[in-house]
């Protein structure tokens, strides 16, 4: 139960769009996305931010979402996986993930292509030890980690297909 006074959280912006919704402002944005939104993208892996399952952006930034309040982000832009894609063009480094097969099952792949969408925003031709350094963060149990390098240095050099 909120303390009193405390208002509700009533929107959010995501994937570009103005979600309304009612939510106490200590709930995690990922229950939000997940529960409240139907964006189920975002996932649970950890619950203390570890892992990086939950990794969505925030004004660009990654974040991770299970440890994040959703009163912390309201007012900023928030983008989740099913957010990246354009007018049904995958975003260069979804296309990438593809065409170097960097996954196995996909639970950690939306976390990672946000979290490498971050890093070239950042900086847009990391070397090697960057994008190690920029994934560190985020865990993939199937151990697909050399196609998942290999993924973010070809969206890094636009040579992905369709770029």
């Amino acid at each position: 139960m909120p303390l009193s006074g405390t208002p509700r959280i009533r929107k959010l912006h995501v994937n570009g769009r103005e979600a309304s919704l009612d939510a106490e402002p200590n709930r995690t944005l990922l229950s939000v996305l997940r529960n409240d939104l139907g964006l189920t993208g975002a996932k649970y892996g950890c619950g203390e931010g570890l892992c990086g399952a939950c990794t969505v952006l925030v004004d660009e930034a990654s974040v991770r979402a299970c440890i994040t309040p959703v009163k912390a982000v309201a007012g900023k832009r928030i983008t989740t996986i099913e957010g990246l894609a354009q007018q049904d063009r995958l975003h260069p480094v979804q296309q990438a993930f593809l065409d170097t097969g960097a996954f196995q099952c996909g639970y950690c792949t939306p976390g990672m292509i946000l979290s490498a969408v971050a890093l070239l925003r950042e900086n847009p031709t990391p070397g090697e030890a960057e994008i190690k350094d920029s994934l560190e963060g985020n865990i993939c149990r199937c151990g697909a980690y050399l196609r998942i390098v290999a993924a973010v240095r070809l969206a890094a050099t636009g040579k992905a297909a369709g770029q």
